[in-house]
């Protein structure tokens, strides 16, 4: 997919966890926003507040 399988071992294993550090990044602010949008609405739905 990005062409890491081309690189050595080392290389290849400090690229995989970039990639999943970058992932991890990307789920985590998605998920913030995601929650700071919705979650007000959905805590009024379900009676909170």
């Amino acid at each position: 997919m990005f062409g890491i399988e081309t690189l050595g071992g080392t290389s290849q294993a400090a690229a995989l966890v970039g990639l999943v550090f970058v992932e991890a990044m990307v789920l985590y602010v998605g998920y913030g926003v995601l929650e700071s949008v919705l979650g007000p609405a959905v805590m009024k739905l379900l009676g909170g507040e």
